[in-house]
């Protein structure tokens, strides 16, 4: 049986790569590969899921060759908030302070560095929630900048249901930002600069919402805290062995 559907397979491959010329040249052929696979259609399935596993192993490489390419600016961009910096692992999340599953999250990622000081924490700013969203990673750039309590920020962002232009200046002047300054030329040309590269950053890695956690070279979509503690339990196995 074993040898009859490698035989299936190895004819279903044919007949997808020559499938009209080959059952035009010999009608034979093409019925007996129809009446095999209407005898048998979980060879169908089978070849369905390896075709899928060959794609996702091709996903998988793929992502792995452009984490590595952006290691640097994925982990070790200066510009951007890190929590713990003596940790020996890295977790870096992109996320917006108006996306839902990015507030659910929060209080597990505070949770997350205050009881894990081996693990460095990397934020990265990518507001896709339109222009609310922006001056809400602005005003973040601008306390970071001026050696303000980010982390405080980050939760008090996270905390405040509504946001708006006006709760994020309240917010930001008492973190110490002066929101006038913050949207001076200077100041708001290079955060903007900031945000274009994570968003270009983003794509390099294919990464299309938030929040998204990456650590070594797990990628971890949405908020599932549990993935993201277990890619670090193997990230920290993983230094152990090295």
């Amino acid at each position: 049986m074993k040898r009859q559907k490698t035989l299936a397979l190895a004819a279903m491959a044919s007949f997808a790569v020559v499938g009209c010329t080959r059952a035009q040249d010999d009608p034979a052929f093409g019925a007996k590969v129809r009446a095999y696979l209407l005898a048998h259609p979980e060879v169908i399935a089978e070849a369905a899921q390896k075709l899928q596993d060959q794609r996702d192993a091709a996903s998988a490489a793929k992502t792995k060759l452009a984490l590595e390419h952006n290691r640097q600016a994925l982990e070790r961009d200066p510009r951007d908030f890190v929590a713990n910096p003596g940790g020996k692992v890295t977790v870096t999340e992109f996320y917006d302070y108006r996306c839902p599953h990015c507030i659910n999250a929060a209080p597990a990622v505070v949770k997350l560095i205050h009881d894990n000081p081996d693990v460095r924490f990397v934020f990265k700013e990518m507001p896709i929630f339109g222009a609310v969203s922006e001056h809400a990673a602005r005003t973040a750039i601008a306390v970071k900048n001026a050696g303000g309590d980010y982390l405080g920020l980050y939760q008090t962002l996270m905390n405040t249901r509504g946001l708006d232009d006006a709760a994020i200046d309240k917010i930001g002047r008492a973190a110490g930002v002066d929101p006038a300054k913050t949207g001076q030329s200077q100041a708001r040309t290079a955060a903007d600069a900031q945000l274009t590269d994570v968003r270009k950053l983003a794509n390099a890695l294919d990464i299309e919402g938030t929040p998204t956690f990456i650590i070594g070279d797990t990628t971890v979509p949405g908020e599932d805290m549990d993935a993201v503690r277990a890619a670090i339990a193997k990230a920290r196995q993983g230094a152990k062995a090295s």
